[in-house]
């Protein structure tokens, strides 16, 4: 089994023991790890559609026009009960990311830097040398409250502080909140550390300016949203997808089709631009 694949099971199996563990005697340990797992899929969906579809490819690469009272209230609503994400802080790194990838600039991962350092700086990423982040979306109240150092202090107290509600234990809250930031590290490392080293994964597109790197197993594809097909969004960030062959995996695709088929997104002018290399028919929604 793949090394990162094993260690995305063993980020679940971490949460499903912990749950059972940290079980209440009025819940019990199979109870438990029911809320547990269900915690983990609330979490890990709503911080998916979140930040892979709406910040990633909607504001970051603008390859998709979201209605703007959606994007703002998946922003709010995951920053206060889910995953907490700076969006501007965000945007403005995974420009910089784009633009010096693997090399000095970059402030997820330079070439030379190992797992642990790596899964280092998915905490404390290096400094940003420029604010790419100037978008007037960002600058709503939203975005300002939720990028605001009190909001990212008091976000996993309110988080955490509803689970604590909802099942009344506190030990057993804390215990399968802080699961959840397990599994999402790991999603974290595959996305900064797996795809980008030239050990890992293959490459469609031979681009010697960085070791962006596609993993099309079905774990870390369905657990970042396909963010995984990093070689592939590397030579065409400006696609609405990240898979570039019928034959490849997008689980993150079919969310942004269901989102449009609700009315809340469309291919933005560049999304749908295909490229006269690429394997697809069309890249629609």
């Amino acid at each position: 089994m793949k090394i990162y694949n094993l260690a995305g099971l063993a980020t679940i199996a971490f949460q499903l023991l912990l749950s059972a563990f940290l079980a209440p005697p009025w819940l019990g340990p199979w109870w438990g790890m029911a809320v547990g797992l269900g915690y983990l899929l609330i979490s890990w969906f709503l911080g998916g559609v979140y930040l892979s579809d709406v910040i990633h490819l909607g504001i970051a690469h603008r390859a998709l026009d979201y209605k703007r009272w959606f994007i703002k209230a998946v922003t709010l609503v995951n920053n206060t009960v889910g995953v907490y994400i700076d969006p501007v802080s965000w945007v403005n790194r995974h420009r910089l990311h784009h633009q010096f990838a693997d090399h000095a600039g970059d402030p997820n991962k330079l070439d030379s830097d190992g797992f642990w350092r790596t899964m280092y700086l998915c905490v404390f990423p290096y400094p940003c040398t420029a604010n790419l982040a100037t978008d007037a979306i960002l600058k709503t109240w939203p975005f300002r409250l939720v990028s605001h150092p009190v909001f990212m202090c008091i976000s996993p107290i309110l988080s955490c502080g509803l689970l604590w509600w909802i099942v009344g234990d506190w030990k057993f809250a804390v215990g399968v909140w802080l699961g959840v930031r397990v599994f999402a590290l790991w999603v974290n490392m595959v996305q900064n550390y797996w795809t980008h080293d030239r050990r890992f994964g293959m490459r469609r597109y031979d681009d010697e300016r960085d070791n962006a790197m596609n993993i099309g197993d079905w774990l870390p594809v369905t657990a970042t949203f396909s963010a995984c097909w990093q070689n592939n969004h590397h030579h065409y960030p400006h696609l609405l997808r990240t898979t570039h062959d019928p034959g490849e995996f997008d689980f993150g695709y079919h969310t942004v089709r269901v989102m449009s088929r609700c009315g809340l997104v469309k291919p933005s002018r560049t999304g749908t631009s295909k490229p006269d290399d690429l394997a697809l028919a069309e890249v629609s929604l």
